[in-house]
Parts: structure tokens; sequence; C-alpha cells
């Protein structure tokens, strides 16, 4: 694995906006949810890639909160940060807000986590910059990610334990 370059604190975020448009729509009007979760998983790269300065592949989606409906017209805005960093492996958290350009209103539309994880040049996994902390916020959010680590391990260990024993009924 390659050694981990210093990253730049400055790079540990990003923000995207997009306008949400008719070719995003279900038949209720409102935006795809799936054409939101493609807009994460892009935000997520960019984020994972520009902080590791490696390419980066999507490794699991953890939570998806979809807290309110996004419609037609409407600024979606994505913030993005680096929340936790292992080896090779980076969890995104991005918070979406949606913004009524007419009414100057925004509302907190959805959260997510995603695990992205830093490949090279060969798709192998490539060592990340370790996280540094500069404030509370940052402290809580890598705590919270740590957990959020654990529970999907957890998860999977079981996961692999019933298809192991896959007797029925037990």
């Amino acid at each position: 694995m390659d050694a981990p370059q210093d990253a730049d604190p400055q790079h540990k975020t990003l923000r995207m906006t997009v306008l949400a448009t008719p070719d995003m729509a279900n038949f209720s009007g409102h935006v795809h949810g799936g054409a939101i979760l493609k807009l994460l998983d892009q935000v997520a790269f960019a984020c994972a890639s520009r902080y590791s300065n490696h390419y980066a592949v999507t490794v699991s989606v953890d939570q998806v909160f979809f807290r309110e409906p996004v419609h037609v017209g409407e600024l979606l805005t994505f913030l993005s940060s680096v929340n936790y960093t292992g080896h090779t492996s980076m969890e995104i958290g991005i918070r979406v807000s949606a913004e009524n350009i007419i009414e100057k209103s925004e509302r907190h539309v959805m959260t997510s986590y995603i695990t992205m994880v830093a490949v090279d040049e060969d798709g192998r996994p490539a060592r990340v910059p370790a996280l540094k902390y500069h404030s509370e916020a940052d402290r809580r959010r890598h705590d919270a990610a740590a957990m959020r680590r654990e529970l999907r391990k957890e998860v999977e260990r079981r996961s692999l334990k019933i298809r192991q024993n896959p007797i029925v009924g037990v």
C-alpha cells in the first residue's frame, strides 16, 4: 500500500449545489429518492477522493434518512465531511438541504453516511491520511462514526454466521 500523504484539513469537507430539475421527478412530482442517492454517491466520491488524493469506491451506504420531500425547482446543497478514517477507508457524512429560491427558505431534507475506500492505480486499497480534529464537532462526528463502524462490523459478522449455518427456524 502507498504511504499516506498529509491531507489538507480544508479538503476534509466539500460543498456541492444542484438544481432539482423535472427529469429528476417521480410520479408524485417530487424529486425521486434514487436521483438523490446517485448524487449522494457522487458527493461522497468527490469528498473522499479529494481528501485521500486517490480514486475512491463505495463500500457501504450505512444510513440514509429521508426527512422531507424535495420539490422540483429547489436548490439541493450537499455538505459533506470526512468523519472518520481507518487505514484505507473513510466515512463521509452528508447533510442535504433544499432551498426554495423564490421564498428564500431552506430545509434539512436528508442525512447520509457512506463508507468509501481509497484505491491505487491497480485498484488495491491505498492508505489514507489520518484525520485530525480541529473542533469539538469534529470529535463528536468521529465518535459517532466509530460507533457506526462497530455496528456495521457486528451486523456483517452476524450475517456471515447466518450464511454459514442456514438452518431454517433456528
